[in-house]
């Protein structure tokens, strides 16, 4: 599933995602990126490739994943960790937070992200993988996700861009796609899908900082 994960990535599927976080991640404040939840780590080396004074540290639970992510980029430190408990970085350390579909634990971020710092969240939108949702039994997206991140995180939204594209992916991509967010499944039958499959990319990236 990692190298699946990790093909689907390579192959520049959400290379709009990547491409719109490496814009985004100009801050005068120092200290490293740190991408919450990094999976295999395409984003995090995107963003370092446009930023080449910067180093990154990719964190998540998914010791396979890290060790692709620890090869995706030459200033990529991997370090696994629970999302959830005390995140191994120092007070005001990271100078970006990368969170993409991943968990947003509210509290450690703050503490991490540097008073001049910026949080770079992705959330799906409502049409966010809709063709996908009734032959695969997709749950549909909860609405207001990017609305609500600024007072989930008590921090301050300071910009907000929409990303939105056509994908054409195969059958197996399809699969893969949608077991990549956090969309669940409902119970009913699945339906087969066609060779090629067209899907909405759309996606939210809201930029966020603290409130002073």
């Amino acid at each position: 599933m990692i190298a699946a994960r990790h093909a689907f990535l390579a192959a520049g599927h959400y290379a709009p995602i990547s491409d719109a976080l490496a814009a985004h991640a100009r801050t005068a404040a120092d200290g490293v990126v740190a991408d919450i939840g990094a999976g295999t780590g395409q984003h995090l080396a995107a963003v370092l490739d446009a930023h080449p004074h910067r180093i990154g540290i990719a964190l998540d639970s998914s010791t396979p994943a890290l060790r692709r992510a620890a090869k995706a980029h030459p200033r990529i430190a991997a370090v696994a960790c629970d999302a959830w408990r005390e995140l191994p970085l120092a007070d005001g350390a990271a100078a970006v937070v990368l969170s993409v579909f991943a968990p947003r634990n509210a509290t450690e971020i703050r503490r991490v992200l540097h008073r001049d710092g910026v949080v770079l969240a992705v959330t799906p939108t409502e049409r966010h993988l809709q063709e996908l949702r009734e032959p695969l039994g997709l749950l549909d997206t909860e609405p207001g996700k990017a609305d609500r991140l600024a007072a989930d995180l008590g921090l301050r939204e300071r910009e907000r861009h929409r990303i939105e594209t056509q994908l054409h992916l195969t059958a197996d991509e399809a699969q893969l796609a949608a077991t990549m967010g956090p969309a669940g499944h409902h119970d009913r039958a699945r339906r087969p899908l066609p060779d090629v499959v067209r899907a909405t990319l759309s996606v939210d990236l809201t930029v966020l900082s603290c409130e002073s």
